[in-house]
């Protein structure tokens, strides 16, 4: 029987979107992150042998590895979709891989707030609705640039300018390749498994889909 005080549907209701994090993305964040930690400390391991050729090939190049201390802040982002995800997943990680011991002592926690916070002035210009593959390749590269630039300033002051030129460009496109497509491909893979169910993430089914 039609309701006559309403000849016309209701127009839908439009879900508030929340940037409050959950208890579920406070665990799931944190899981990520000390995974990504963990990984830290075999790369730091791994990329020894790796960049002295690269460093001997050209000065410089040896920032191509930097990708895999950069994926952590992207990755934990792109799964989150929250404000702060970004540094939280980049700085857990630094942290992880501090405590167990590096190269690079407590200089780690510095590094892994720079590059966190590169990342999440990408996704925040973004407004965090946009968390397609260019976005996340922006970041990964935003990453790298501040990576690359941090580290000159710390561990590589005085360098020519071509050594640097090589650095910044080699830390982008690492930063570009590793962190960002790679973490979005990864992100779709898991998205497609269902373990993101309980997120955006996963609910769309990809996280191509510019707004969520």
């Amino acid at each position: 029987m039609t309701d006559v005080s309403r000849p016309f549907p209701e127009p839908p209701v439009k879900t508030a979107r929340t940037y409050r994090w959950r208890v579920v993305d406070i665990v799931v964040a944190s899981v990520l992150a000390v995974a990504a930690g963990l990984v830290f400390v075999m790369w730091n391991i791994a990329s020894n042998p790796i960049g002295a050729p690269l460093s001997a090939l050209a000065p410089g190049l040896q920032a191509l590895l930097g990708g895999g201390w950069l994926f952590a802040g992207v990755l934990t982002a792109m799964v989150i979709r929250k404000p702060g995800a970004a540094v939280y997943g980049e700085l857990v990680a630094a942290t992880v891989s501090a405590l167990v011991g590096n190269q690079w002592g407590v200089m780690t926690l510095e590094f892994g707030l720079v590059q966190g916070l590169a990342a999440e002035i990408v996704f925040a210009c973004f407004l965090y609705r946009a968390w397609n593959l260019p976005v996340a390749v922006l970041a990964g590269a935003a990453a790298g640039l501040a990576m690359a630039i941090n580290e000159l300033l710390l561990l590589y002051p005085g360098s020519t300018s071509a050594f640097a030129a090589i650095y910044v460009v080699s830390g982008v496109v690492s930063g570009a390749v590793v962190a960002g497509a790679l973490s979005w491909y990864v992100v779709r893979g898991l998205a497609k498994t269902g373990a993101l169910s309980r997120f955006p993430s996963g609910r769309t089914g990809s996280p191509s889909d510019v707004r969520r």
